[in-house]
């Protein structure tokens, strides 16, 4: 088995999903969080100047969805075949659209000083929402995949920039993080992972 170093902020986001692959293959992994005083220094020995960072054995891969589908198709997450897998990524990119739309959209809020309703994210989640109940509680092939396990990873930032839990109006959504919170590798990495400082980043 590699070693692995997770090399983040001290915030759930984009790393959060890597986070819970971990923990629910419960594999070791070092979680390494920096500080904000300290990216500046680090930022140029970072592939790209970006975080999140994995070591595999010393070398440095990014890109947080790589990563995750790395992690995936170790832990038995990645699919039953090419068209499922296909299918996850489709909606994994359609999850980070979604937060990309919600960051801009509370950066405006903050600017224009008004609350955050979109009708974008709005339209994505009932979506989401949709896809879960058509395949039968999880958002590809009936079964767990790392889509849902990405989704409900996420789900502490996008509430915390909407300042609301953003699931609850969407029945399916919000069974989906039931089930994959009371996981017990996912449950016990969620009572024991260190607070995000949003504040000191955001």
């Amino acid at each position: 088995m590699p070693s692995y170093k997770l090399i983040y902020f001290h915030l759930t986001g984009l790393a959060e999903p890597i986070r819970f692959l971990f923990s629910y293959a419960d594999i070791e992994f070092v979680d390494e969080r920096i500080d904000k005083n300290d990216w500046p220094k680090l930022k140029p020995t970072m592939p790209f100047g970006k975080v999140p960072v994995l070591e595999v054995d010393g070398k440095r891969i990014n890109q947080s969805k790589a990563i995750c589908r790395y992690l995936a198709k170790q832990c038995g997450l990645a699919g039953k075949n090419n068209l499922e897998s296909l299918e996850i990524d489709s909606a994994v990119d359609t999850m980070q659209d979604l937060c990309e739309c919600i960051y801009q959209n509370s950066e405006r809020a903050k600017i224009e000083k008004v609350e955050i309703a979109d009708e974008t994210v709005l339209c994505y989640l009932k979506g989401l929402d949709a896809q879960v109940k058509k395949n039968d509680g999880y958002f590809v092939g009936g079964a767990l995949t790392w889509a849902d396990l990405t989704f409900v990873a996420l789900l502490d930032y996008m509430d915390h920039r909407m300042k609301r839990n953003i699931v609850d109006k969407y029945e399916n959504l919000k069974q989906l993080r039931e089930k994959v919170e009371k996981i017990p590798n996912i449950k016990n990495w969620i009572e024991k992972r260190p607070p995000a400082l949003y504040e000191d980043y955001i």
